[in-house]
This record gives structure tokens, C-alpha cells and sequence, in this order.
């Protein structure tokens, strides 16, 4: 089953490789390319191959480290909830409510990061951010475009000289 995003769907039917490609404005650049020469571009898709799982460590996770994080996300939690419930209180009460949420959320993530952090045993003692990064992209085209596609990349600047590298 195709997957379904604002009634595009992501599948091709028996898609075909036009290219492999290093990186992703040299894919970019094809379909374009192919868009200048009023090729159905609807047909094609560029999908990211040879995917590489990044983790950047971005700290030490320590006492302070991991109380500062759970105020911070208190306070943003806190205004959200905050926000919400002022909107159906009685009229004045904006700030009262406001702040109650805030020093609530603030008061039960200090509790819940610090009990994390103190059963964790010393596991995961950093801070890290991760992605996910593709090595490579594949221009994909439906089997009823692809020779047309082919001919028509073909006649792209650079693209006889790239042939016999």
C-alpha cells in the first residue's frame, strides 16, 4: 500500500533507477533538469540510500546538567498547560493560573529527571542529538517513463563527460 501524505502518494508503480547520485543537489539538478525538458516529474522520486545513523554527544549529563534540563522543560510545559487552562477560567485568574501550571510542571519534571537520572546507574552519562543521514540518492522513475528519462538526462550538460568517468 502507498503511503499517503496530503493525497500524494510516495510509491512508484515498478519504479526504475535513472541515477545514483553523491549528493542530493546533483539529484536535485537532474530533476530539475528533466522539469526544464517537460518530462512528467510526477513520475519520478528521489530517495536517500546507504542511510548512516549520526549521534553527536553535545555534553556530560551530570546533577546540574539533568535539573537545568527539567526546568526548562517544566517552564515550557507548564506555559503550554497554562495557556490551555486560562482559556476556560473565570476572567482575571490568566496569571494565577498561568504561574500554578508553570510551578506544577516545573515541580514534576525536577522530581521525574532526578529519579531517572539516579536509577540509571551511570548508563547513557551524556547528551547527545542523533540523525539520520543518506549517503547517497537514487532518482527512482515509473517503467512507463524511464527510457524517455534516460534520453533525456543523456542531453544534460556534463553528462557525456560524467558517462566516461
Amino acid at each position: 500500500m502507498a503511503a499517503q501524505f496530503q493525497g500524494l502518494k510516495f510509491e512508484l508503480e515498478y519504479p526504475h533507477s535513472l541515477g545514483i547520485y553523491e549528493k542530493y543537489d546533483e539529484a536535485q539538478k537532474a530533476v530539475d533538469y528533466l522539469a526544464d525538458q517537460k518530462f512528467p516529474v510526477e513520475n519520478l522520486a528521489i530517495v536517500g540510500t546507504d542511510l548512516k545513523l549520526v549521534e553527536r554527544v553535545t555534553g556530560r549529563k551530570n546533577w546540574g546538567s539533568v535539573l537545568s534540563q527539567s526546568v526548562l522543560t517544566g517552564i515550557s510545559t507548564g506555559l503550554l498547560v497554562g495557556i490551555l487552562l486560562s482559556l476556560f477560567s473565570p476572567d482575571g485568574q490568566f496569571w494565577t493560573m498561568l504561574l500554578v501550571a508553570i510551578g506544577i510542571a516545573i515541580v514534576l519534571n525536577v522530581i521525574f529527571g532526578a529519579v531517572i537520572y539516579a536509577t540509571s546507574g551511570g548508563r547513557r552519562d551524556f547528551n547527545s542529538v542523533r540523525t539520520t543521514i543518506p549517503s547517497k540518492f537514487e532518482i527512482l522513475c515509473e517503467h512507463k517513463h524511464v527510457a524517455r528519462a534516460r534520453e533525456l538526462l543523456l542531453g544534460m550538460p556534463g553528462a557525456r563527460a560524467a558517462a566516461f568517468e
